[in-house]
């Protein structure tokens, strides 16, 4: 069974004029990672479109990046998407659904932070409104300002790409202490390791784009020392 097939049967399980908030519900109580984590990021992702007004064939291009949508399961996934941006529950209680069924998983809620900023800045214009958005949804997700700023960084094209806040770093540590910092991240982010803490398959991925910042920004801050 895919993981479309086993969305659909959580939608086709709720009664009739029931929405997304009741799916986030049973989530909750019978934890299901994958099938969360991609609701999650459609609902929110969803709610962001609507944000800013309009939805892209690049976003949905980037979405399609990390999650695998088959000919046959397009529709399941159209219909999450259309649930959340037409019903009228507000995203920020859509957020807090979400918070609590990864209320022990603070890395999980940050890779879900990362799916949404991977589809905001797929259109090469991240809006205001989506700022706005993702700060209010960093917020409920119990973010530190540092860490949505680090995120912030990696991802937006005209954000202050200063190498130690990607790597959530200060210029005052001393270089060994960036490099340790850096090896972490890279430990951490690694497919194994991220697959070894129950990360979903398409947080991996996910990671990818990620790591690729955390060497850049340590290149930056290597050669600028030498």
């Amino acid at each position: 069974m895919t993981i479309w097939q086993r969305i659909a049967e959580a939608l086709a399980a709720l009664a009739n004029g029931e929405g997304l908030m009741a799916v986030f519900e049973k989530l909750r109580a019978e934890p299901q990672d994958t099938v969360a984590f991609t609701i999650a990021v459609i609902a929110l992702g969803a709610k962001m479109a609507k944000a800013d007004g309009i939805v892209t064939r690049n976003e949905v291009a980037a979405f399609r990046e990390v999650f695998t949508i088959s000919e046959r399961d397009e529709e399941n996934a159209a219909r999450v998407f259309n649930l959340a941006r037409q019903d009228v529950t507000g995203f920020d209680s859509y957020a807090r659904q979400i918070a609590s069924m990864f209320d022990d998983r603070h890395d999980t809620l940050l890779d879900l932070m990362e799916g949404l900023f991977h589809i905001a800045v797929a259109d090469d214009n991240y809006h205001d409104a989506e700022d706005q958005f993702l700060s209010i949804v960093g917020e409920i997700f119990g973010m530190t300002k540092a860490e949505f700023s680090t995120l912030r960084a990696r991802y937006v094209p005209d954000a202050d790409h200063d190498p130690y806040c990607i790597l959530g770093a200060t210029p005052d540590m001393t270089l060994e202490e960036v490099r340790a910092l850096w090896r972490r991240l890279v430990r951490e982010t690694h497919p194994d390791n991220m697959a070894a803490r129950g990360v979903p398959e398409e947080a991996v991925k996910l990671a990818e784009k990620k790591l690729v910042q955390i060497n850049r920004a340590w290149d930056e801050i290597s050669q600028a020392a030498a």
